[in-house]
């Protein structure tokens, strides 16, 4: 709840809220102090009661859904962004990575490594053992890249990646470094992307409908090789390099010369290597400012054999003017060489927030924006950076300078 402050004026009392949210008493234990975000902005912790939250849906009704990968469970939080902490319902667990979840008419969707399950009229089943029925259970078992992040397409397609089985080589099975496109009734599936060696992340411009996704690069190739991408894909059919062509100029050193890098489609954006970008969402609210207006937030869950840390932090890709522009939004969870958090999805709720999960801490974040008292919207967040400048060791697609570790 709510604390009230007779007598205090607006500032005050933002204030102290400000104070609150971000105190161990109201975090869940969590030290939100050490996290920074832009001026204007407040988080605070939802719950730190779901083991290994991965990807978050939220229904019609303010059920808020999230998949697991390691705990094997998949949770529902009734009434997740109400004034009292929600309770934590454990819907079904000894599965297999059921990291990929989406809501549709009422009915739960998860992706549990090769099966994709349907939970038909969940709001009604909030409950352990809750009722479901199998789509398909077609898809690849390899367990290597094998856990999955799922959205409805605007076409009513259900879209599941399925990750390379390695960290390089050439399957037989097409099937794999790809993003199907799934009827949901079905489960007949077909390639809508190629080349695509481990997305978990992926949102549709709520402009253009245009198939925006995170891809995560090999690994063995040093700290800053290859980039991680940000690509875009205009339409169905496109390839994206893997495992021929790494980010937008890097030969593989095994694949590199069986194909030449015009034959694939570059990335919109290339990220510090090993920051491992995964879940995106696009701002479409009106209560951050006008500057975020259908950005591109993504959650680095960070790096884990990197000679540096890097990532452990949330970055928003800009449009403002028409170019691209990438830069830190929350940052924190890495201190020095010791993370106590890994920022794994993003999620934009009707009013406007953004949620977070955090699949080290067991937590899902509310982020809310509050500008200054008399402050215009426009000037609640202070200057950018300058066109151009993408903060943090990050750097446009073809740029050949080399990237830096983030702070």
């Amino acid at each position: 709840m709510r604390p009230k402050v007779p007598g205090a004026g607006a500032a005050a009392l933002a204030g102290l809220l400000a104070v609150l949210l971000a105190s161990p008493a109201l975090g869940g234990g969590l030290p939100l102090a050490k996290l920074k975000l832009p001026p204007g902005f407040a988080i605070r912790v939802v719950t730190a009661e779901v083991e290994n939250a991965r990807q978050m849906a939220l229904a019609a009704d303010g059920t808020l859904y999230v998949g697991t990968r390691r705990a094997g469970k998949v949770y529902a939080l009734p009434k997740a962004l109400g004034d009292e902490p929600p309770e934590v319902i454990i819907l079904a667990e000894g599965l297999t990575m059921p990291s990929g979840l989406a809501v549709r008419n009422g009915d739960l969707y998860v992706a549990a490594l090769n099966r994709v399950l349907r939970f038909p009229g969940i709001g009604s089943h909030l409950a352990p053992n809750a009722p479901h029925e199998l789509v398909t259970d077609r898809l690849p078992k390899h367990r290597h890249h094998g856990w999955k992040y799922i959205k409805f397409g605007p076409d009513g397609q259900l879209y599941v990646p399925v990750g390379a089985p390695c960290n390089i080589c050439l399957s037989e099975d097409p099937r794999f470094a790809s993003i199907l496109r799934m009827d949901p009734g079905s489960g007949e599936a077909e390639i809508y992307a190629r080349g695509v060696r481990n997305s978990v992340g992926f949102d549709w411009h709520p402009e253009t409908g245009q198939l925006w996704f995170t891809d995560n690069g090999r690994d063995r190739l040093g700290d800053d090789l290859p980039a991680e991408e940000i690509n875009l894909a205009t339409g169905p059919g496109l390839h994206f390099g893997y495992p021929f062509w790494h980010a937008t100029d890097v030969p593989d050193p095994k694949f590199g010369d069986q194909a030449t890098p015009e034959e694939y489609q570059a990335p919109v954006l290339e990220l510090q290597a090993h920051c491992a970008a995964l879940g995106v969402a696009f701002h479409t609210g009106k209560q951050f400012p006008e500057r975020y207006r259908n950005a591109l937030f993504v959650a680095e869950h960070g790096s884990w054999n990197r000679s540096r840390k890097v990532g452990y932090q949330v970055g928003v890709l800009l449009f403002e003017d028409g170019t691209p522009r990438y830069e830190p939004f929350v940052a924190g969870w890495l201190e020095g060489e010791k993370n106590w958090g890994r920022p794994n999805d993003v999620l934009v709720v009707p009013d406007g927030s953004l949620l977070i999960s955090d699949d080290q801490a067991g937590a899902i974040y509310q982020v809310t924006h509050r500008p200054a008292v008399g402050a215009p919207a426009s000037e609640a967040n202070g200057p950018g950076p300058a066109a151009g400048e993408l903060p943090g060791g990050l750097r446009p697609a073809g740029d050949t300078a080399p990237a830096g570790p983030l702070p």
